[in-house]
């Protein structure tokens, strides 16, 4: 059991016996005395995709499934299917692009640190590793002598996405990204 104060996004908890994972929480404080921080919660039946939104009090406590945790890479998308290997038995498993979401943009061929969570033998989601290095495909030039104030310009990285940099990176440059947030983090050396 998990007190709904204590959820994260990517937890997969039962409701009516079913698979639902935790796609978002928004945190509400009343400014009453003695009244209760309620959690909105949105989840995602893991098995056919149907959205569910619910609201919890802080105490109110969810059944958490026990999943098996297997170490994967990733190997290739088809189309809208993504296959992992298992790094120990060399199984592989298919998600579909709708499971992952905002996941998907982060998923480079032979990555690895991904953790697969597996019911009965059949794949649910995965948890992708803190942070993924990624090339600068496309940025604007920096200004010369502008290196007194930290400001920030628009990056293009390789898979796509596009986040804020330090006007000093150039296209060419690899950058460590958070792959929760998609925020820089640091320069790769």
């Amino acid at each position: 059991m998990r007190k709904a104060c204590n959820l994260q996004k990517g937890h997969i908890v039962a409701i009516n016996g079913q698979p639902y994972q935790v796609k978002n929480i928004d945190v509400q404080t009343p400014s009453a005395r003695g009244a209760n921080t309620l959690y909105k919660v949105r989840l995602q039946a893991v098995i056919g995709g149907g959205k569910l939104e619910q609201t919890y009090k802080g105490t109110d406590t969810l059944e958490e499934m026990e999943l098996e945790r297997r170490p994967v890479s990733f190997l290739y998308r088809d189309q809208d299917m993504f296959t992992f290997m298992d790094t120990e038995n060399y199984e592989q498993y298919t998600l579909a692009r709708e499971n992952l979401e905002d996941q998907a943009p982060w998923l480079a061929d032979g990555l690895e640190g991904i953790s697969a969570r597996l019911l009965n033998g059949q794949i649910l989601a995965i948890e992708l590793p803190a942070a993924v290095d990624v090339d600068i495909v496309e940025t604007v030039p920096a200004i010369k002598g502008a290196t007194a104030t930290n400001r920030n310009k628009p990056a293009v990285l390789a898979n796509g996405v596009t986040v804020m940099v330090p006007e000093y990176l150039s296209p060419g440059e690899t950058i460590r990204v958070n792959t929760e947030t998609g925020k820089f983090m640091s320069r790769v050396r």
